[in-house]
């Protein structure tokens, strides 16, 4: 895996890069200080009564604005970043620090080049032509570390040296602070929008479906595999359009918008091709051997991620050195078929871009299904790979999240293929959950065997640099078959995958093949290798990336410069900006807890794809509409009601098990979930709802409700250390204080 040293040079880079985005975020806090507010009109000041903010279509146009500019933010920092790659809910962080902190300074004048400046030097960070400068970016999960309780590709288990950890951070904390400030002014214009709103819950649902127009505008793009720059012309367009009353904030929104398209635009190294899937940024380098193709490498979010091999026996035979040296018979993705030879059936995992299909062709496969979860590799695939497998007519494809078909499929195969089945990233915007995460826990397990035959193999492949890794993936299929996995090592090269291999199922069919003496003489020379016990996964505690329970260094780094970040703000803007409501904070961080289960268990239910993550929070949002209708047909709705619905449905959620909803109707299943996952959603609005109004929609309130959104993100990594539905007991503790925090509040009033 690819590992990125930093030199002096690199090093002085980003110290010079992070003192600029120090110097950029403290300039542009100081705008927001309290005697700025009385001081002379500025040419890029604009009061929200001016914007006409305060019309029900103008707040659809800027919530929507903002729930897009939200989504674009994380997807396009976490691929580019890669330290923010792993946790893409700190950049999601970032962006409910920037809002809330709007909503609280909603009374005040809106600097749009608070909103502009960042975007525009983020851009030329991730655009600029010097390699130094990517170098730099590219080994800051180098120079953070992990802590050895976390294992994540090309990161070293501890820092590489404290004084490289604390120049890291000295860029991360201000880049963080750069992603907040952007949403300021979003902040600003829906908290003026809501307290100046002829009707607030009226305006309220506005600004939730407009925030679900966002998700779908965006979704869409995602779907038609659009890259940042379209992204970026949308926002843009929105942007100008959000202030056109304003001639002079117009002009200067519209070119800040244009210079990142441009930049954005900018034509990439020659050789390579950059395409943006439904998961991640993946850059298709071309590797050429006397001016003809003879392999595609593929990154992901620009770490190295699979390739495209050409194995035919024609192109074996044209390099006899190179296979001299690595025989094709041992090559890594013929290994299966040594212990079943041309077998029926054949189930692929993360089938990819072909290789592991092409050689169960190859070695006689009856009939192959390759199961694989996004939808561009597998265009890749389809177009470029050399022995063109997904167009074979024994090769059927499921376009699917692996858990989520071997979940529910019927079939039975005589051999499954674990296809070095690692994601690199995460599946939703709105939680930690790998993609990966609930391929390799103990009930996935269990139900893969139920899809082999009495007489089939299971053999997982996957690339091990951590030797708790191997012990985990051993321990599991222990569990599951009752019987130690036979583990070997393949031989590293460039014409095939490496990786470690653990083979079980069928005892006889596996003696019978090491009755083999080259199988047999093979496997003893490469199974010598270190393996250390680590805490079986399973879907309640699914975190395969971790040794054990706890909470990792990288995270409690994160949590914390959040925690700096956000009381440095408020710092600086001082007083009159509204003052936290501990009711309405512990809402928010309730709720954060509330979804971030309800998508991870609706993952597991339906799949961790995109897709599926984004229909959950558009149907949370549209739960959160109809406790807002509920409310106006009858505002007199007592609060202990609301208070007692939410413990009731929380108590069913934490009581009723995941597996007890995978009904055989998908439909059935929908219904069910919904009904015991989502309904503490509905009860939740009712009480967010009543308790808002009862403030006349103050902006503090929703800053202080986002603010606790906030701490609820970072409350999420606990489940890290106490499992998922530990999320769920969390929550109704907190709820439960938002009680004692808004009585209080209305005793005091």
């Amino acid at each position: 895996m690819e590992t990125h040293a930093q030199s002096p040079g690199s090093l002085i880079l980003l110290v010079l890069v992070a003192s600029l985005v120090v110097l950029l975020a403290y300039r542009l806090a100081r705008l927001y200080r309290p005697e700025s507010a009385t001081s002379a009109k500025g040419w890029l000041e604009v009061d929200p009564a001016e914007l006409k903010a305060g019309s029900y279509g103008r707040l659809a146009l800027i919530s929507g604005l903002t729930l897009f500019l939200e989504l674009l933010m994380i997807r396009w920092i976490t691929s580019e970043i890669a330290v923010f790659a792993y946790f893409k809910n700190f950049v999601l962080v970032a962006c409910f620090l920037g809002f809330g902190l709007g909503c609280m300074l909603c009374r005040r004048r809106i600097h749009v080049n608070v909103m502009i400046a960042p975007l525009l030097l983020l851009t030329i960070i991730l655009t600029a032509p010097v390699s130094p400068l990517h170098n730099m970016i590219a080994g800051l999960p180098g120079l953070l570390g992990t802590g050895s309780e976390v294992h994540i590709w090309g990161v070293p288990a501890a820092p590489t040296n404290w004084t490289g950890m604390l120049l890291a951070m000295l860029f991360v904390v201000p880049l963080f602070a750069e992603i907040a400030l952007v949403f300021v002014p979003c902040g600003q214009l829906v908290g003026w929008s809501l307290e100046n709103a002829r009707n607030g819950v009226t305006a309220y649902s506005v600004n939730v479906l407009a925030s679900l127009a966002g998700i779908g505008a965006f979704t869409a793009l995602g779907v038609l595999s659009q890259p940042p720059r379209v992204w970026l012309t949308i926002a843009g367009v929105l942007s100008v359009l959000v202030f056109w009353p304003n001639p002079r904030a117009r002009l200067a929104v519209g070119a800040a918008f244009l210079c990142c398209v441009i930049l954005l635009s900018i034509p990439g190294r020659p050789g390579r091709t950059i395409y943006w899937s439904l998961y991640q940024k993946l850059t298709l380098v071309d590797d050429f051997e006397n001016g003809k193709i003879r392999s595609y490498a593929l990154t992901t979010n620009d770490s190295w991620y699979q390739q495209i091999l050409n194995l035919t026996p024609e192109f074996v035979r044209a390099h006899p050195i190179e296979f001299g040296k690595s025989p094709i018979e041992w090559n890594a993705y013929n290994l299966p078929y040594h212990f079943y030879p041309s077998p029926p059936s054949v189930l692929v995992l993360g089938s990819g871009m072909g290789n592991d299909v092409a050689a169960a062709l190859r070695n006689g496969a009856g009939q192959v299904l390759a199961v694989e979860i996004d939808p561009q590799i597998l265009k890749l695939g389809r177009q470029l790979h050399f022995e063109h497998p997904y167009q074979s007519p024994r090769t059927r494809v499921v376009l699917d999240d692996a858990r989520s078909y071997v979940q529910n499929s019927h079939e039975q195969f005589d051999l499954i293929v674990y296809s070095l089945l690692d994601s690199h990233t995460t599946a939703s915007h709105f939680s930690n959950i790998r993609i990966d995460n609930y391929v390799y826990t103990l009930e996935a397990m269990k139900q893969a065997r139920r899809l082999l035959k009495p007489d089939g193999l299971l053999i997982v492949k996957f690339w091990v640099d951590t030797p708790w890794i191997a012990g985990r993936l051993h321990a599991l299929l222990q569990d599951v078959f009752g019987e130690a996995p036979v583990q070997f090592q393949s031989e590293p090269g460039f014409f095939t995958s490496g990786g470690r291999f653990f083979v079980a199922g069928s005892r006889e069919r596996i003696e019978k093949a090491l009755t083999d003496p080259a199988l047999a003489a093979f496997i003893n020379a490469h199974s010598n290798m270190p393996m250390e016990p680590a805490r079986v996964t399973t879907d309640d505690w699914p975190y395969f990336y971790q040794h054990a329970p706890g909470l990792p260094l990288c995270v409690i780094l994160v949590s914390l410069a959040v925690i700096v970040t956000l009381g440095w703000f408020l710092r600086k803007v001082g007083g009159g900006a509204g003052r936290i409501q501990p009711g309405f904070f512990l809402l928010g961080a309730g709720f954060m807890l509330l979804e971030a289960q309800i998508v991870s268990r609706m993952a597991l239910l339906f799949g961790t794809t995109w897709v599926v993550n984004s229909i959950v929070v558009s149907g949370l949002l549209c739960l959160i509409v109809a406790a807002n209708l509920v409310y106006q047909a009858w505002p007199g709705i007592p609060l202990w009601c609301a208070y007692a619905g939410l413990m009731f449905t929380l108590l069913v959620m934490f009581i009723v098990p995941t597996e007890r909803l995978f009904f055989e109707s998908w439909i059935t299943r929908a219904f069910v979930a919904t009904l015991v996952l989502c309904s503490p959603v509905f009860f939740a609005g009712i009480v967010f709802v009543s308790s808002f109004a009862r403030v006349k929609f103050e902006g503090s309130a929703l800053g202080s409700n986002l603010f606790g959104s906030l701490a609820g993100g970072l409350l999420e990594s606990l489940s890290m250390w106490f499992g998922l539905k530990a999320l769920t007991v969390l929550a109704a503790v907190i709820y439960l204080g938002s009680a004692v925090g808004l009585r209080r509040a209305r005793q005091a009033e």
